[in-house]
């Protein structure tokens, strides 16, 4: 499935004019009184665990997709700040969330560990046996939309809730995760800072520079194929910069999709990014392009791989609380 995601995510990307309206905010969903289930799984001495569900303000042609799922870790004391953690494709990434939910939430931060539309508990039957490859391209771009559209709905009830600060809501993603967060940031201004892990943007430099994915997706594309597109993407994102990315008709569908769009919007505000220095996936380029546009905020390079980064994890764990103490004034 992983594999598979980015195939996808790059036929979103490569699919041409798609009719998307000017003034349009694929991300943009009518709030309404949502009813969120809440049920109690765990009660430790500082904090209680929940499983959350709630229907989706933009539902999808898998009916599995349309009841976000995700666990709630809410800590003893009262107007704590938020983290909404996002895992990345498939379900084991769902693990260093959970890890870093722990480690969080007893030291005060209230955490949702949110199950996007890729993990299996909100996947449609035929597409757990048919594999991903009997998505689309348009259900495929409708998984950055649900997914981001999730984020925002969390959000909403966090500010009901009572015992949440929401001048401290913070977002933390993985991979598709992280893609997934840096838009949310960008389109909602509730998002005070955000942590991007082994993630990136610019989706066509890293198809075409990744180590793995044109091998494995059968993605060539000739150099000057490559300048001609970036050099399209590079003259949307002049366009996004001055006017705002709904004002700009945008040419390929998948600019909509590439968190370098949202770049310009995050800068200002707290960002960590953490990536693996010999990540065969998300080459170091297309980092270095997305942590310029977002303002060259901190940025962690670790020894290992897209996955074996996480043999670091102590690591990133206290950097993670370093940079909420300076980020949200959070006292551990």
């Amino acid at each position: 499935m992983y594999w598979a995601f980015f195939k996808y995510s790059l036929l979103v990307l490569y699919i041409g004019k798609a009719g998307i309206e000017k003034n349009m905010n694929p991300y943009s969903y009518e709030r309404n009184e949502s009813y969120f289930r809440i049920r109690n799984i765990k009660k430790a001495r500082n904090f209680k665990r929940y499983i959350v569900s709630f229907s989706s303000a933009h539902p999808t042609r898998f009916k599995e997709n349309n009841t976000v799922w995700g666990e709630y870790f809410e800590p003893s004391n009262e107007n704590a700040p938020l983290m909404i953690l996002v895992h990345g494709m498939g379900d084991r990434s769902i693990i260093p969330c959970r890890a870093l939910a722990h480690y969080l939430v007893k030291r005060g931060i209230a955490c949702f560990v949110l199950y996007l539309v890729m993990h299996s508990v909100r996947m449609a039957p035929a597409v757990t046996k048919g594999g991903t490859n009997i998505l689309t391209t348009d259900d495929w771009f409708e998984s950055y939309r649900i997914s981001v559209i999730d984020i925002r709905q969390v959000i909403d009830w966090a500010y009901e809730r009572g015992n949440i600060d929401d001048s401290k809501i913070a977002v933390a993603g993985i991979s598709f995760g992280g893609f997934i967060s840096a838009i949310a940031m960008g389109v909602d201004q509730r998002i005070r800072a955000g942590i991007l892990m082994v993630s990136g943007g610019n989706l066509e430099k890293i198809a075409h520079l990744s180590k793995t994915l044109p091998k494995r997706l059968n993605h060539h594309r000739s150099e000057e194929e490559f300048k001609e597109q970036q050099e399209r993407y590079h003259k949307y994102l002049k366009q996004v910069a001055r006017r705002g990315f709904e004002q700009v008709d945008a040419a390929e569908r998948g600019f909509l999709t590439d968190p370098m769009t949202f770049a310009h919007r995050i800068s200002g505000r707290p960002l960590l990014m953490v990536n693996a220095r010999c990540d065969e996936v998300i080459p170091r380029q297309a980092v270095v392009d997305f942590w310029n546009n977002c303002g060259k905020p901190h940025i962690l390079w670790l020894p290992g791989g897209h996955i074996t980064v996480w043999v670091w994890y102590p690591i990133i764990e206290r950097k993670i609380g370093c940079f909420l103490n300076n980020a949200l004034q959070i006292k551990f």
